[in-house]
């Protein structure tokens, strides 16, 4: 292409903290773990169903238990964000990879929230909005203070950005 330059798309730099592999890993046992000990509970109480009862219990826990540690792992290894003075960018996925970017002049608003788990952890997340169908941009899983800071940056930068952000 003679006269124009080509922008190749590379990964986002930042990873997200740390501790986001053990919030991911309690949001996972908190829906395998309850079940599990429902079962598990019954097939002590009732002898005769024992083995119904205990069956199914070790056929949630194995699976459930290999998911919910290993998947934070991968997760945390493919999640990535960035943002510059002319977008956010924002890598998710497992199977599936998704590459999303904000252009500063689109975005609407810029919004932090902390679910309960979030806060046992001291983590945030961080939701930018354009006016695009596929919803919100978002990083989750970033140190609250540093979450804070991001939203303030982000505030600054698209406030300073021409546009109309529709």
């Amino acid at each position: 292409m003679t006269g124009t330059s080509s922008v190749r798309l590379r990964p986002p730099n930042n990873e997200l903290d740390r501790r986001s592999v053990r919030w991911w890993q309690t949001q996972w046992l908190t829906l395998f773990v309850p079940p599990v000990l429902v079962l598990v509970l019954l097939g002590i109480l009732i002898p005769p169903a024992r083995f119904w009862l205990l069956l199914p219990a070790v056929v949630i826990a194995v699976p459930g238990l290999l998911i919910s540690f290993l998947l934070p792992l991968w997760w945390y290894r493919v999640h990535r964000w960035e943002v510059t003075d002319s977008a956010v960018y924002v890598r998710t996925g497992f199977f599936w990879q998704e590459w999303r970017i904000a252009p500063m002049s689109r975005i609407q608003t810029v919004d932090t929230v902390r679910g309960p788990l979030q806060q046992l952890f001291g983590l945030s997340s961080v939701a930018v909005t354009t006016a695009s169908a596929k919803g919100a941009v978002k990083i989750e899983g970033l140190d609250h203070e540093m979450a804070a800071e991001l939203a303030e940056q982000l505030t600054q930068i698209t406030g300073a950005t021409p546009g109309d952000a529709t």
